[in-house]
């Protein structure tokens, strides 16, 4: 459904809580070495990330000096590794458009980003049994028929006049704002 986003790769990776999946455009890394989903060295960080982090070299050059190393040219280790280090205040550092999902391993926690302007849209549905995201909408239309969510019928005759909401076309899919 999404192939369209990244010819380059595909990877995904599960355990029992959680299931990420990505497709690559390699543009900073073009070698597999960028592939994602990706973990951090120590295997505690799980990164899907869509986008582009316009001063990773900068931030790749200060996690050094805290003792990060790289084993790839690529914004997304950079990212992962600004989270091991600052936590979620990571994303006030970054300059760019992205969409992130990043896996804490130990503390199961999963933790979403977007670029302040969202250039990047991250998208997200929940009920009570799923927590779902995608960087499209049309990524929900694939679900099972018991997850696909339908149309906002509502939404769809307001839309001229939305503008910057968490309302998406599709009902219980919201738009991370």
């Amino acid at each position: 459904m999404v192939a369209h986003r990244g010819p380059d790769d595909s990877g995904i990776w599960v355990n029992r809580m959680v299931g990420l999946g990505s497709r690559r455009l390699a543009i900073q890394d073009l070698s597999h070495a960028g592939r994602q989903p990706m973990k951090s060295p120590d295997g505690r960080y799980i990164i899907v990330f869509n986008g582009e982090i316009y001063n990773f070299i900068e931030l790749r050059e200060e996690l050094k000096k805290y003792g990060h190393r790289f084993g790839t040219d690529t914004d997304t280790e950079v990212v992962l590794a600004a989270y091991a280090q600052w936590g979620q205040d990571c994303q006030f550092r970054l300059n760019g458009m992205w969409a992130f999902a990043i896996w804490d391993v130990e503390e199961k926690i999963l933790f979403l980003s977007r670029d302040r302007f969202g250039v990047k849209p991250l998208f997200f549905l929940r009920d009570k049994n799923h927590f779902l995201f995608a960087s499209e909408l049309k990524a929900f239309m694939a679900l099972p028929s018991e997850l696909r969510p339908n149309f906002d019928l509502e939404m769809i005759a307001r839309m001229k006049n939305e503008e910057s909401t968490e309302q998406t076309l599709l009902e219980g899919v919201k738009n991370l704002n």
